[in-house]
């Protein structure tokens, strides 16, 4: 959040670093894993109705917190199965066959975690705008990769659902598994190990009058596209910026 630092995707916010070259001495940040995972479904909606407000609902995996967290994750279902007691060591509770509230540091006078608070500070400097407002619940679920993010949407002008599929179905980096008749949606299975972000349950938002609302459901893998490979693309458009 420095800033004069960057906080770029590259599929979202590239011209942020437009002026950064090698040799230079420049600093580009990565985003957080659930705001990249999050812009990458939302932007291309954003560019075609302008979000005013937008909640976020992650439900995040083991590998977020590291080897060692896969690792507990891990014994604690064989234990459980195996009818014996789980031992919590890296988590203060059991995490095998339970969910908790992120494990990162608590604000608290707002109640907010550090990994909400990092959706809202990071999603108004990526786009470049305090008009949008966002609130966020952050969830640590037994899965061991890919995290998963249920976001719904309100917009100044109305969108439709064909719209919306249009727009992410030609986004760069994501793809839609949005099929009703047989309820086929996104998986962290789906997403673990691939490089693009998977958006389905795309819904019209029934609690607004208007079409001004969206609902989606969204995946992706946040060693892949959450960290590892948006930064390799960050260093890969330093790159092109810098020939």
């Amino acid at each position: 959040m420095t800033e004069g630092v960057p906080l770029v995707i590259p599929e979202v916010n590239p011209h942020h670093m437009a002026h950064c070259k090698i040799g230079k001495g420049t600093i580009i940040a990565n985003p957080n894993c659930s705001t990249i995972i999050a812009l990458m479904a939302v932007t291309p909606l954003h560019k075609l109705a302008t979000v005013k407000r937008m909640i976020v609902s992650t439900y995040q995996a083991s590998s977020g917190a590291g080897a060692s967290a896969m690792e507990e994750l891990w014994e604690q279902t064989r234990d459980v199965v195996n009818g014996k007691p789980a031992a919590p060591k890296i988590f203060p509770v059991q995490y095998a066959f339970n969910l908790f509230s992120h494990n990162s540091d608590m604000d608290l006078d707002s109640g907010y975690n550090e990994e909400e608070l990092k959706m809202v500070k990071e999603t108004a400097k990526i786009w470049d705008t305090k008009d949008v407002k966002i609130t966020a619940t952050c969830i640590r679920v037994p899965v061991m990769r890919a995290h998963a993010e249920s976001i719904n949407l309100e917009f100044e002008k109305d969108i439709t659902v064909q719209e919306a599929n249009a727009a992410l179905a030609g986004f760069p980096g994501v793809s839609v598994i949005d099929d009703r008749v047989n309820n086929r949606h996104p998986t962290p299975l789906d997403a673990t190990n691939k490089e693009d972000v998977f958006v389905g349950r795309v819904r019209q938002d029934i609690s607004q009058a208007s079409k001004r609302g969206l609902d989606l459901f969204v995946c992706g893998d946040q060693i892949k596209k959450g960290a590892a490979l948006n930064a390799v693309q960050v260093a890969e458009q330093l790159v092109k910026n810098s020939a």
